[in-house]
């Protein structure tokens, strides 16, 4: 009298609360920008009280690549869909990656790493709209990493020209 087994799912599991960052993916309205700002809360924090530089808060974005990778595309497969709005671990890392190219960390610069992430998350130029086509997790983390990284670069710009 055996019975079968059902596969496993990141369904409920940590795969899946990585996947929509611990809840934010359920926003009922824009789980994306949502993952964002709660990257900018995170960055914010660490800033401020833990007295974390930007390259340090980018470091951690970095660092949260590989565990987005693995639990976005256990999430993608437990879902049954391609990129599920659900999933923001990737708008996370990218936020947290365009931290980078601040020379210094304040409200300004929060609020400009914040829209010039979600302007290239959305606008997506090349690469961005490439390698997003990558298969499972690396497609759904790789645009929003290179998203970060483009934030980063203007927020450097920026920077060198003593505009913040």
């Amino acid at each position: 009298m055996g019975t079968a087994s059902k596969p496993v799912t990141a369904r409920g599991g940590i795969a899946h609360w990585i996947a929509v960052w611990f809840g934010c993916g359920h926003a009922p309205a824009a789980p994306g920008t949502t993952g964002s700002l709660a990257a900018v809360a995170i960055a914010a924090a660490l800033a401020v009280f833990g007295g974390l530089a930007a390259w340090q808060i980018a470091a951690l974005g970095v660092l949260l690549i590989a565990p987005g990778v693995w639990a976005s595309g256990r999430e993608e497969q437990a879902c049954g869909k391609t990129d599920p709005n659900s999933v923001v671990v990737d708008e996370v890392a990218g936020q947290l990656i365009a931290f980078a190219g601040a020379a210094n960390l304040g409200w300004p610069v929060f609020a400009a790493a914040f829209v010039l992430f979600r302007l290239f998350d959305i606008w997506k130029p090349f690469p961005i709209d490439s390698v997003q086509r990558l298969p499972r997790g690396w497609g759904i983390m790789a645009d929003d990493v290179f998203a970060g990284i483009y934030a980063a670069l203007v927020l450097y710009a920026a920077g060198c020209f003593n505009l913040y």
